[in-house]
């Protein structure tokens, strides 16, 4: 039965450390698919919510693939009704797109988990919902990083030490006469988990600072709160490997001592704390607290209820009496909604400081056009990232309009193109507030407004505005 256990025990273990190897689904669908679809609306192209579903209600499943993989060849071959369906949603069909059948199961898996971003007040939303601002002190994060980096490799040598230690004990010639089979199965259970802790591929990745997402005063390595939990729970489970190592090494060191008969000491002290704890009756004392009834041979004995259980009962009518004087009576601690409104006004004051501290406080009123180098190769790189499946590489259109001649739906200048990025716009150009910040904006607008004429496939769209 042991075997048994220690054998689920390092599947387990080895299964919990291999789901580092699975694709990233909201990775991959913020690179691949955000550009031109919102997973919980219609945007350039149809919701994604819901999509698998439908196809496999349509009895299509195997086909959805394919669809992603080469949605125009879907269509031709005429074997698909969902596809039929959907062709017309977009005048642009999608491009095909280049993905394996993990990715695919990846990305879907994680459309369909998908949970939705609470929405808040109308009061709230020009600082909080439309602008994404990292709060978390990276630089904070990287130092406590650091120190259990420190404290992880100290473990580790404590545990090479007392590793190094028991196996010179199972080498003596003393342990190999009296050695003990179920004990090498526990060393080896240890050795094995210790290895698949330190060598799996970690779940939580640390993320490098990419292209167009430099800020200033932010570190090279973004360590993420995840990631110093993952950290300090190895640590923890080094710490318990340590102590499963000392037990072990104890119990070598008795093996070669003469056995001592052990001595029994009275419970003396454990009595009294039972007697306390429960005030029970001795047997010998029970016909004191009898009652002088009887039910079919079966009697009954009065006994008091547990000091414990009594007190804990006193204890809760105190605490409500104190809860409903300092709640409802006073109002000394705040109820949970005035609560609630007192966090909010003081997080986006927290907000405001931390945009003016970073240079953020930037918006479709005020942003300037920026000609700085840096600023420029910034804003490329974010293009590149974000608009080119829709505006194509050189900003000469595709599915959405020509950014480089002189034609001008929603206006020209650097606070109109702002304002569009930031916010989106009816005809399918999706917001980008939740996904680049203030200055981002500013950087890849500046970008598109310097890009040189190329003539594209698509009659121009808008109005023509001169310099």
């Amino acid at each position: 039965m042991k075997k048994l256990f220690y054998i689920l025990f390092l599947v387990f273990v080895a299964l919990t450390n291999n789901k580092g190897y699975a694709q990233d689904g909201a990775g991959l669908f913020k690179s691949r698919c955000n550009s031109c679809h919102v997973i919980d609306k219609n945007a350039t192209g149809p919701k994604l919510s819901g999509v698998r579903a439908k196809w496999t209600a349509a009895g299509e499943d195997a086909l959805l693939f394919e669809w992603v993989s080469n949605s125009t060849n879907l269509i031709s071959s005429g074997k698909s009704s969902m596809a039929n369906a959907i062709k017309g949603f977009s005048p642009t069909a999608m491009p095909a797109q280049t993905v394996s059948k993990e990715e695919f199961t990846a990305i879907f898996d994680y459309i369909d988990t998908y949970v939705a971003p609470q929405v808040t007040t109308a009061a709230d939303t020009t600082l909080v919902a439309n602008v994404k601002v990292p709060m978390i002190d990276y630089k904070e994060n990287l130092s406590i990083f650091n120190w259990l980096l420190f404290l992880m490799a100290v473990l580790i040598c404590v545990i090479i030490i007392f590793s190094r230690t028991i196996i010179s004990f199972i080498k003596s010639d003393y342990f190999k006469k009296n050695q003990d089979k179920n004990q090498m199965s526990k060393i080896l259970l240890v050795l094995i988990t210790i290895g698949l802790t330190l060598f799996s591929n970690q779940a939580n990745a640390l993320h490098l600072v990419q292209p167009g997402e430099g800020v200033k005063d932010i570190p090279w390595l973004l360590v993420e709160d995840a990631d110093l939990y993952f950290l300090l729970a190895l640590n923890i489970i080094l710490l318990f490997v340590i102590l499963y190592l000392r037990r072990l090494f104890n119990q070598f060191v008795s093996m070669t001592q003469v056995e001592k008969a052990p001595m029994i000491k009275p419970a003396k002290v454990l009595k009294k704390l039972n007697k306390i704890l429960t005030d029970t009756v001795s047997i010998e004392e029970e016909e004191e607290i009898l009652l002088h009834h009887d039910y079919d041979g079966i009697q009954e004995l009065d006994n008091n209820l547990p000091p414990w259980w009594v007190w804990t009962f006193y204890g809760t009518i105190i605490f409500g009496v104190l809860y409903l004087i300092n709640y409802h009576v006073l109002g000394i601690s705040e109820l949970q909604e005035k609560a609630y409104v007192t966090e909010m006004a003081q997080s986006k004051k927290e907000i405001n400081l931390y945009l003016k501290k970073m240079a953020m406080n930037v918006d479709e009123t005020n942003a300037t056009l920026l000609t700085k180098k840096s600023d420029i190769q910034s804003g490329a790189a974010i293009f590149q990232t974000n608009c080119i499946s829709c505006h194509k590489e050189k900003g000469q259109g595709d599915v959405g309009p020509n950014l480089t001649d002189t034609y001008w739906i929603y206006g020209y200048n650097i606070k109109d193109l702002f304002n569009t990025i930031k916010k989106g716009t009816a005809n399918g150009m999706p917001e980008h507030a939740s996904k680049l910040n203030p200055i981002q904006i500013q950087q890849v607008a500046s970008f598109v407004l310097q890009l040189p004429f190329v003539k594209g496939d698509k009659e121009p769209n808008g109005k023509i505005i001169e310099k």
